[in-house]
């Protein structure tokens, strides 16, 4: 039996049909079955669980099942299986998630390659936004990576060997947050960190029940206070204070601090939950920020960021409350230029921005040489009647464009850098805006592949001052028309439009779209002629393509037809023969009425295609005539009487 490369471990409770789902993404990889190992942990289910689980092992010689009593939680059943496991590389994954088909052979190739001690594969999710971190392959990083401390959940590989060198445990029974202490433990101990983000390895699903594993939402009978003291102590004791704002240690407390700190006085929680639940949260989280948090940890934020956290260092919860008020009003805002094809990629000029609750400009204000928060966004916060300094309107802001794959849930990123700058007003005032060029290739867009066939929605995540949101890169269009030429990229249709959201969307390969509502607009501008092969200008054609097929009617004929490309434009090419009787007939899309092009026919076979606007003459229908009929056939006169001179 060859060495076992991977170690699946799966912790289960009561999970049911959700077994089912999962197992094939498990069993059904890549990776040789003799070369990696599905480990199952019962956590004491009493449903009927364990004879799912024992019916597979039946069936798959690589499934192992384990059984413990009760804990309470994953971290107990995933400590069995590390016990357990025999592979170089042990992989966890929830018992209702899966795995991309080819997900344990990259991540292993990638882990050896890179000589990696744990691996972050892409994650695609239908619970949270995208994650930058996945923006780019990493061969090889350590804990300083500024991007590592967004992925916090257990759902990697480690080796092995690493695990047992440094005795790495999960916490046991009803731990909150064991997956966070389990992994900052892993990345300060790793020498080498790596990331493959060119392919889609984990899926981290929402049940439809609503249980997933991380379905505990903040509570403290779960130790969430001590829990958070022992990760913030564990990542102090392995890093070195600094007063240094971007140092190690403050950066990776940043994340901590920013999410489950703050995250008690910001919207939606701190709005959601009745005063009398949340003032005890917003009490205990001043006390654990100031005796565990360094002051340059709450000096790094950005501005609105630090407002909150002044209101905490003050025990002033009702102004937190109104500044929540007031920030869940804001909302993103997406510019964008008319959509475009340029060298085989959908181009667009991007401008992101916020915009306050009355649809105005979030706005940056001069005073007495100082840059201060918009006073119409904190008009009636408490204490900030003189205003809020915005120190450094650049600090933490970015923006970054993202395509998600409907069907897949897959987020790819775009070429290209959006830059954060101000833009002047008037008047004394600015906005912070981030401006980029959407450069969508659909031919490298996935990873350096070709997108799937999907429909693929252009969003936006942008930070600016503090303030996070996810945003649709809407125009001010009729939802449902197109956004830009329909393309030929390779040897597939990809079609721009606005859904009837007004969101900039690309379906590829006809998914939902059709190409004949695409081009019946412009299809009557064409007044050329052709051959079989008729030059269709309302449809660009990348370099390097390949011809595409698709289906047409002419007359009530169904017939396959090809999209040919010819440099940077496409013909349209019909079969030679066509069982139809002589005439001109209509050339038409599905779902287009409008006729594309003309097929003109003379004894089942086609002489030429004629654009909608073409106007033979006379002469041209007489030749047409003698081409669709054999020649006469020229005979010797019959010899007569001789004449006579």
């Amino acid at each position: 039996m060859p060495r076992l490369k991977v170690s699946v471990i799966v912790p289960v409770y009561n999970t049911g049909k959700y077994i089912d789902e999962c197992a094939p993404s498990l069993l059904g990889q890549s990776l040789p079955a003799d070369e990696y190992e599905v480990i199952y942990v019962d956590d004491g289910s009493t449903d009927d669980t364990p004879g799912r689980l024992e019916k597979l092992a039946g069936q798959h010689p690589n499934v192992r099942v384990h059984s413990q009593p009760n804990s309470g939680w994953p971290g107990a059943p995933r400590n069995l299986g590390i016990r357990h496991a025999r592979g170089e590389y042990i992989q966890f994954v929830d018992h209702d998630d899966t795995l991309g088909p080819e997900a344990l052979e990259r991540l292993y190739e990638h882990a050896k390659r890179n000589d990696a001690d744990v691996v972050l594969g892409k994650m695609s999710s239908t619970m949270v936004r995208p994650r930058r971190i996945f923006r780019h392959t990493v061969d090889a990083c350590t804990v300083d990576h500024d991007e590592l401390m967004q992925s916090l959940t257990p759902h990697k590989m480690f080796r092995r060997a690493f695990v047992e060198q440094y005795g790495l445990r999960f916490p046991e029974g009803p731990w909150f947050m064991e997956d966070q202490l389990f992994v900052t433990a892993a990345y300060l101990k790793a020498e080498r960190i790596s990331i493959l983000a060119d392919y889609p390895c984990y899926y981290w699903m929402r049940r439809d029940d609503g249980g997933n594993n991380t379905r505990h939402r903040f509570n403290p009978r779960y130790g969430f206070w001590p829990n958070l003291r022992t990760i913030t102590r564990q990542i102090k004791d392995g890093t070195t204070p600094s007063d240094d704002l971007d140092a190690l240690q403050n950066r990776l407390l940043h994340r901590l601090y920013q999410v489950e700190i703050l995250g008690r006085t910001r919207e939606p929680e701190i709005l959601r939950e009745e005063p009398a639940e949340q003032r005890p949260r917003f009490e205990a989280a001043r006390e654990l920020a100031m005796s565990e948090f360094p002051a340059a940890v709450r000096d790094g934020l950005s501005a609105v960021s630090r407002l909150r956290a002044e209101f905490l260092e003050r025990d002033d919860y009702d102004a937190a409350v109104a500044l929540a008020e007031r920030v869940r009003e804001v909302k993103a805002h997406s510019e964008v230029g008319a959509p475009r094809w340029e060298g085989g990629s959908l181009v667009a000029d991007i401008t992101l921005s916020l915009l306050r609750g009355d649809g105005r400009p979030l706005t940056l204000v001069e005073r007495d040489t100082q840059l201060l928060l918009d006073p119409e966004l904190l008009d009636g916060v408490p204490g900030t009647e003189d205003g809020w300094e915005v120190r450094d309107p650049f600090r933490l802001a970015y923006a970054e464009l993202v395509v998600k794959d409907r069907d897949r849930q897959d987020w790819w990123y775009p070429d290209g850098e959006m830059e954060v700058r101000l833009r002047p007003l008037g008047a004394g005032r600015s906005q912070l805006v981030a401006s980029g060029l959407l450069r969508l290739d659909p031919e490298r867009l996935a990873g350096g592949r070709p997108l799937p066939r999907a429909v693929h929605d252009v969003w936006a995540y942008v930070q600016l001052l503090g303030i996070d949101r996810m945003v649709r890169i809407t125009g001010d269009h009729t939802p449902g028309t197109p956004a830009a030429p329909p393309a030929l990229t390779g040897g597939r249709l990809a079609l721009p439009y606005w859904t009837v959201k007004n969101q900039l969307a690309l379906d590829i390969d006809e998914r939902q779209r059709r190409l004949g509502p695409q081009i019946a607009e412009v299809a009557p501008e064409n007044a050329a002629r052709a051959n079989q092969a008729l030059p269709l200008p309302s449809i660009t054609a990348a370099a390097g393509t390949s011809t595409a097929r698709l289906q047409v009617s002419v007359s009530d004929l169904k017939v396959d037809a090809e999209l040919v490309p010819e440099g940077d434009t496409v013909s349209l090419r019909l079969p030679a023969r066509l069982q139809l009787p002589s005439g001109h007939h209509p050339v038409t899309l599905p779902k287009s009425p409008v006729p594309l092009a003309y097929a003109v026919v003379r004894n089942n076979s086609l002489l030429r295609l004629e654009g909608p606007a073409y106007e033979p003459g006379r002469g041209q229908r007489l030749l047409d005539t003698l081409r669709g009929h054999p020649a006469p056939t020229r005979q010797s006169p019959t010899p007569g009487p001789a004449k006579k001179r």
